[in-house]
């Protein structure tokens, strides 16, 4: 089977096996771009190489955008796309045999992980390790919280906080906080919350009109 007729059944849904030669040979070479970003010293030339490197890497960069090693990919970044300001802590696993689209100014914890991959309920079929794919698409002004799985098919909207050690099995909706294995709308996001942080703190006004 062609590396493009893979790809299409990667990206639409379908059931594939993973396991094709030539795919494995290809994303081998992926995966070893992720690996020379990941003993890139943290040296100004260093930093500067990982930046190319990412623009080279992902399928998509936004400006300002910076990945702290290591992390893992496993299509190497390929079918990942992000926008401008996206920063992910140590240990980020990006799943990406399909699209993961994330937005602006989104802030990833340490230890995430955010898959598209998905195995059959059949043993039969899982025997061989056949999967199919769904994507996951993350909106502007997302914070993902340490240790949180973000799950095949999932979407998170703008705005919204999933907190440490989250599951999120279903979509999340718009300028909420939510928490939880399954991961679950706790409340949404209010006005008070663009004066006050750590539970009724008053923000300095002059931070307000600053970062407004």
């Amino acid at each position: 089977m062609s590396l493009d007729t893979i790809f299409e059944k990667m990206h639409s849904g379908q059931i594939y096996d993973p396991n094709d030669e030539a795919l494995l040979a290809y994303q081998e070479t992926l995966i070893e771009r992720v690996n020379q970003y990941n003993a890139t010293p943290a040296t100004p030339e260093g930093l500067a190489k990982r930046t190319a490197m990412l623009k080279e890497m992902l399928g998509a960069v936004g400006e300002g955008t910076y990945i702290e090693p290591p992390f893992h990919a496993n299509m190497g970044g390929r079918h990942v796309k992000v926008g401008k300001l996206f920063y992910a802590n140590f240990n980020l696993t990006l799943v990406d045999d399909t699209y993961i689209t994330i937005g602006d100014h989104v802030l990833i914890a340490p230890n995430v992980t955010i898959a598209t991959a998905c195995h059959p309920a059949s043993p039969a079929l899982r025997r061989y390790g056949l999967q199919y794919n769904l994507p996951v698409t993350i909106g502007n002004d997302v914070w993902i919280g340490a240790g949180a799985l973000i799950m095949p098919g999932v979407t998170i909207g703008s705005g919204s906080i999933i907190g440490a050690g989250s599951v999120v099995t279903h979509d999340i909706p718009e300028n909420v906080i939510a928490v939880g294995n399954p991961c679950r709308v706790l409340r949404e996001i209010t006005d008070e919350d663009y004066v006050t942080y750590n539970h009724g703190v008053p923000i300095p006004p002059e931070m307000i009109e600053k970062y407004k």
